[in-house]
């Protein structure tokens, strides 16, 4: 069944009420506990050449949502990421989603790919508010696979699935936990949403290490 506006509008309400309340925890624990060195950003391990290993180049991590009650509203997206350079970084990685209002239910699942260009490396050398936050430029190109059943879509159903191929524009503020690892929050805006999947703004945190 196709969802409607009002269940949409109960999926993006609270994901961003979720999404909103932890990261204010978060980042109020992770800047009282800040103790990270500027130089070690984004990697300081070199090889005799004077650069980054490859080893050092690569990144792990990925965002995972959870809602549970009237809409259930599970979201497992990890991925697998190398610094080009120092300031720009791509990343690619499968993803998987999972929605349950009442009775209805499907799967979403498919890939997604980006490039994240970072403005500032570290706010506290511009402003000096102590630790150690960035603020960088996302861009990203994902593809899912939908239920044509569930998404009315395309009719008449010449197959059980169909694919939808979405870009996503937008900022994003990372906070270092360590010499490796960050909390990013991304405020991402999807340049085309016929099917309301995304919240526009969407919202989204992840953690790379």
């Amino acid at each position: 069944m196709v969802l409607n506006n009002q269940i949409t509008s109960i999926i993006r309400h609270s994901r961003t009420v979720l999404l909103i309340n932890l990261l204010v925890f978060t980042s109020f624990s992770i800047i009282s506990g800040q103790n990270a060195k500027e130089e070690q950003f984004p990697f300081d391990q070199k090889d005799n050449n004077g650069t980054p290993s490859f080893k050092e180049r690569l990144f792990y991590g990925g965002n995972l949502g959870l809602q549970f009650g009237s809409v259930t509203d599970i979201q497992v997206s990890p991925v697998i990421g190398y610094w080009v350079l120092p300031r720009i970084a791509v990343a690619l990685g499968p993803t998987y989603r999972y929605y349950k209002f009442q009775n209805n239910e499907t799967a979403i699942y498919g890939a997604k790919g980006y490039i994240q260009f970072a403005v500032i490396q570290d706010l506290s050398s511009v402003i000096p508010l102590g630790g150690h936050t960035g603020i960088f430029l996302h861009l990203e190109d994902e593809v899912l696979s939908l239920n044509s059943y569930y998404w009315k879509w395309p009719n008449p159903f010449t197959s059980e699935r169909f694919y939808l191929n979405t870009v996503l524009a937008g900022v994003g503020i990372s906070q270092h936990l360590g010499r490796r690892s960050t909390l990013n929050f991304i405020v991402l805006w999807p340049l085309d949403n016929p099917y309301n999947i995304y919240s526009n703004p969407e919202i989204r945190i992840s953690f790379i290490y």
